[in-house]
């Protein structure tokens, strides 16, 4: 009896010992320097349960079983896990993740850790958003991600930006699909403080996306709270001012007379400055069109935090900034407000939610073509003052030698009125079900709801007999209405199977709808002839008899598809994913509705084999391979129909009656483009992991290009006004290179730390097919008159510059008489003119001797960017290089009397004299036809951003109860070198045939800003 008694006793004290629990404390610190490091996350593994440190690093875990695990993780450091064996502090310190092969990366409804990844996949952490601080996302990409090239449409604020995934591909949309925590969005309209990375899929790794995926694939997660943690706030702030970074160096009021005179004299003529003394400098208009310390403002801050079972953050932003040409009329606005939700609502049931709210008010001048502020500036005479003796301003003559088209530009500006809102909520709601350990279902709604109004007045003025004189005032608005949703339902099972057999399924469905309508309308005779009265409701006149002062549209398209991948690896070394995608979209016809798009990647961990485990050099190393089909169809709604949008004038009961005609032709056999994708790569981490070199060989080919205007019959009636031929299948574009990135990471002292990424990318472009009656697509312009001057043609880059090759000038009559006629090119040449090459030597320089001048696609692109951290202060630098890309300079008129840059003071003016620069004469020649002449090597490199930045003592803030306090100055756009002569060499309208063609592109300001970050 008194031994099973003994026994009852020992056995209800082990219960109550194992049912007992603690509160458990402890100190975290960072390994290599000890210091204490706050907002630890401390969980309990396999419970929501949680405590993060304090700023000495001190956290307190409460309740917690004996034998337990607890997890402690923390960014950039390598994750433990520690056993609960009694009530003993437990202090940790934290090791530096070096390499990172843990990191999560984000690969379409799914996840892979980095050393896992078997696709050329990039990725740019939120620490890199910091310290470049763009005003749009996508500047974040340009030189920091190998294969990414972000080009400028305008320096303007919120003007538009391309990014292009290892080249252009079509010749319609290039952009990539963007998708924010699984929801296809808009990068553009993000704060870039909200984002925690940005994942670029550039190969057939982002063949799930099926067909949507040909142009690349960019992937936001935006910031989350941790669950268990306690609230964090922080607060972002940066003012600064901006300034242009390029004056071109024009004529002065003095040499433009002497230069005047001189043509005049060549052709004859009597001279138009007689006497230029006392004409001195004369007027800058560069001066006078831009503004230096032009405002910039940004604040941000968001809230986050959590419980046991709940996580969220609350963020808002506010941006402003105005233009540094017209800054009281150009402005960029942007206020966001962000809600982020995830929790459990059971063990096995999790939800998540991320709603956007953004609004964006823009306003304008023309700052790029003909017509626009830069290019009057550039124009307009130096000798004429910006206002006459009235103080009114001063009319550009019209003249023959001015034309109809140069105004003054700051009457330009004082008449321009125009403004442009958009609102728009998006977001997504997803729900997990996880009913075993190995199976995960997932439901996520995704949504996108626009607005936005226009609204532009041109009020009656009159600037001297000109073309943009307005001799009837007008209201024109707009209000448009986009919207799309998406609906994802998919599955991922992820066991081992045998010990050493990983597998992970993913099977889903997706369903997306976007339908929208616009609405625009123009109203005459604006009451007052004011700004102030202009709106519709106000004006009362309507347009000329039989012109329609109203349109609008609508569309409705929808996609549905189902897609699969198997994930599969063996002892972890041997990497295998396959993937399967069926799309259907209304966009196209209903014989091809349906297109299916497979890829396969695999991946070998070679370091993981026994003949590298012992290597003292080589810490990692895989080898990847890639192969998939996508698609791409990126053409404008109910592209496949035919349409009723054409103009036609009827005679009924002998009156003409205005009407509807055939648009745009019907091809029912319209499908997608299909992008082939292969991809071979190398990453290692040398040294002790402070080396880490990424490198990649690709080609991706592109067929079935959907062209649009393929010449048809003129018996159908496409060539009324409004009528279009129809969009067909009918071209191929190849494009590949090799890339390059490595990182260098080192504490070269207790208190110096360095960190240096290099990244540098080839590309060889070429059209493949252009299946139509020409050979050849034509786009772009030059001048006044003259036929387009780019092409997209077999053989050649897409976009190339198509003219006339130059061999120097004629320095005299004999060398004139030796040389083919070029009298087909609209002059005899005389001493002084430009030489054309015969191209096809038939004796003769016609139309047939145009050849290839060079194409806007760089042969080379670079990032060098560098971070230094010593004590308190860190420094940053990011620089970016594009080799090899050319650009038309088209900035300056052709007209005799219009100013010019000062290398025509190296003009031809007799014998010897020169070879590069051509006479100037009235009189008429063939110097200003497209050639070489006017295509400038557009090479360069940027500094686009250097920052330097101090965190205040731990012991400093402390007592204010901050645990960040971070001041910084720094320099955006500093300095960019190039031998190109026009405002920016990086800029581009966007256009993949004719897009390096420059009317006077609003340059990049260079933008000084001075900062603060706290968190409390």
């Amino acid at each position: 009896m008194y031994k099973k008694i003994l026994i009852l006793l020992l056995f209800s004290y082990s219960a109550i010992s194992f049912a007992q629990n603690i509160d458990v404390k402890g100190t975290i610190t960072e390994g290599s320097s000890g210091q204490p490091l706050p907002g630890v996350n401390i969980i309990l593994k396999n419970t929501s349960k949680g405590a993060t440190t304090d700023f000495d690093g001190i956290f307190t875990l409460k309740d917690v079983p004996i034998n337990s695990v607890i997890v402690i993780s923390y960014l950039g450091y390598v994750t433990q896990e520690v056993k609960v064996v009694n009530n003993d502090p437990i202090n940790v310190s934290l090791q530096e993740d070096a390499e990172s092969l843990n990191e999560v990366v984000v690969i379409g409804y799914g996840s892979q850790t980095k050393k896992e990844v078997t696709g050329a996949v990039s990725t740019v952490s939120s620490e890199t958003l910091s310290e470049l601080a763009p005003v749009k996302v996508e500047q974040a990409l340009q030189g920091t991600v190998s294969g990414v090239n972000v080009t400028t449409q305008s320096g303007a604020p919120g003007a538009g930006l391309d990014i292009r995934i290892r080249g252009i591909s079509t010749n319609g949309t290039n952009g990539p699909a963007v998708f924010i925590d699984g929801y296809q969005g808009d990068l553009s309209l993000l704060n870039p403080n909200d984002i925690e990375t940005i994942t670029v899929l550039k190969d057939a790794q982002a063949a799930i996306y099926g067909t949507i995926g040909a142009n690349g694939v960019i992937l936001i997660t935006t910031k989350t709270g941790s669950k268990g943690s306690k609230t964090k706030v922080t607060f972002n702030t940066y003012v600064g001012y901006q300034e242009t970074t390029r004056k071109l160096p024009l004529l002065n009021a003095s040499e433009y007379a002497l230069i005047l005179n001189e043509s005049y004299a060549a052709a004859g003529q009597n001279l138009p400055y007689p006497n230029v003394t006392g004409l001195g400098v004369g007027t800058d208009w560069q001066d006078e069109v831009f503004n230096s310390q032009v405002p910039i403002v940004n604040h941000d801050f968001s809230v986050s935090g959590g419980s046991e079972k709940l996580a969220y953050t609350i963020s808002a932003s506010h941006l402003y900034q105005q233009g540094i040409i017209a800054p009281k009329k150009t402005d960029f606005r942007r206020n966001t407000a962000r809600l982020s939700l995830r929790g459990d609502i059971s063990e096995k049931i999790k939800f998540s939610s991320n709603v956007i709210y953004t609004y964006l008010d823009r306003d304008s001048v023309n700052d790029f073509g003909l017509g626009s502020v830069l290019f009057n500036a550039l124009n307009a005479p130096p000798t004429l003052s910006a206002y006459d003796q009235n103080g009114d301003f001063s009319l550009v003559p019209n003249t023959a030698g001015l034309g109809i088209e140069i105004i003054n530009p700051l009457a330009q500006i004082e008449n321009t009125f125009n403004d442009f809102d958009l609102r728009k909520l998006n977001g997504s709601f997803s729900m997990d079900y996880q009913p075993t350990d190995q199976l995960t279902f997932t439901s996520r709604i995704g949504f996108n709801n626009t607005e936005q109004k226009g609204k532009s007045f041109a009020k009656i003025v009159d600037y001297g007999g000109k073309v943009f004189d307005v001799t009837r005032s007008s209201v024109s608005q707009s209000a448009e209405n986009f919207n799309d949703y998406t609906l994802d339902l998919f599955a991922n099972y992820k066991d081992t199977f045998f010990e050493d057999h990983n597998v992970t399924a993913t099977l889903g469905t997706t369903i997306y709808k976007t339908f929208g309508s616009g609405l625009f309308a123009t109203g005459y005779d604006v009451p007052n002839n004011d700004w102030a009265y202009a709106d519709i409701s106000l004006a009362t006149g309507t347009g000329a008899d039989g012109v329609r002062d109203v349109g609008s549209y609508a569309f409705d398209e929808r996609r549905m598809s189902v897609f699969g991948r198997l994930q599969y690896d063996y002892k972890g070394k041997y990497l295998l994913s396959a993937m399967l995608r069926r799309d259907m979209s209304t966009k196209f016809g209903p014989n091809n509705r349906v297109a299916y798009f497979p890829s396969a990647t695999a991946g070998w961990i070679i370091s993981d084999e026994e003949f590298l485990n012992d290597s003292s050099l080589i810490n990692f190393l895989k080898l990847r391979v890639s192969y998939g089909v996508l698609g791409n169809d990126q053409i404008p709604n109910n592209g496949y129909v035919g349409q009723l949008n054409g103009e036609a004038t009827y005679v009924f009961d002998g009156t003409l009656t205005n009407g509807v005609a055939i648009g745009q032709l019907p091809n029912p056999d319209l499908q997608w483009e299909e992008a082939k994708k292969f991809d071979v790569g190398l990453d290692f981490t040398i040294l002790n992991e402070k080396v880490d070199v990424t490198t990649d060989y690709f080609i991706n080919k592109r067929d079935n290009l959907l062209i649009s205007n393929i010449p048809v019959s003129g018996i159908a009636g496409v060539y009324a006004p409004g009528g279009s031929s129809p969009t067909i299948n009918a071209g191929g574009v190849e494009n590949k290179g090799f890339e390059f990135a490595i990182n260098y990471k080192d504490n070269l002292s207790e208190n110096l730390k360095l960190s240096v990424s290099y990244n540098v990318t080839t590309l060889t472009n070429e059209v493949t097919e252009v299946n139509n009656s020409t050979g050849f697509i034509e786009g772009g312009s030059f001048g006044v008159g003259q036929p387009a001057i780019s092409r997209m043609e077999v053989g050649q880059p897409i976009g190339y510059f198509y003219g006339y090759k130059t061999d120097g000038i004629f320095q005299n009559q004999a060398e004139v008489d030796a040389h083919p006629s070029q009298l087909a090119l609209g002059a005899n040449a005389s001493p002084g003119d430009l030489r054309y090459v015969d191209v096809n030597n038939d004796g003769v320089i016609d139309t047939d001797d145009r050849t290839n001048l060079g194409d806007p696609i760089p042969d080379v692109t670079m990032g060098l960017n560098l971070t230094l951290n010593w004590k308190n202060l860190d420094f940053t630098a990011y620089a970016f290089a594009s080799i090899g890309n050319d650009m038309v300079r088209n900035y300056e008129r052709t007209l005799t009397d219009v100013n010019q840059l000062n290398y025509v003071l190296d003009r031809w003016t007799g014998e010897g004299t020169s070879n590069t620069v051509p006479r100037v004469t009235t009189a008429a020649t063939t110097n200003n036809v497209f050639s070489d002449y006017f295509v400038e090597d557009a090479s360069y490199l940027r500094l686009q951003n250097v920052q330097l930045g101090y965190n205040l003592p731990a012991d400093v803030i402390e007592s204010m109860g901050f645990t960040k306090v971070r001041l910084y100055c720094g320099v955006n756009n500093l300095v960019t070198l190039t031998k190109y002569r026009g405002y920016d060499p990086g800029a581009t309208s966007g256009a993949p045939i004719g897009g390096g063609i420059d009317f006077g592109f609003y340059p990049i300001p260079r933008t000084y800003l001075f900062g603060l970050n706290l968190n409390f």
